[in-house]
């Protein structure tokens, strides 16, 4: 994928960086590219996606109840 971006009328090249910047966010090239920055062996992605899964699906933690 292509990423292009053109110069508006009086626009300053910080400017087009900023704009370049938000558009990669918002693509999640960034969030890929730290992903990807580091080799992760499998079963540490395995481990990974499953604590991700469980801490979405478990409610707020609870001690036990005492009479």
């Amino acid at each position: 994928m292509a990423i292009r971006i053109k110069a508006r009328n009086g626009e300053s090249a910080e400017q087009m960086l900023r704009r370049f910047k938000k558009l990669c966010e918002k693509e999640g090239l960034t969030k890929e590219i730290k992903k990807r920055a580091y080799y992760e062996k499998p079963s540490e992605r395995k481990q990974r996606a499953l604590r991700k899964q469980v801490k979405t699906t478990a409610g707020p933690a609870r001690g036990p109840r005492r009479k």
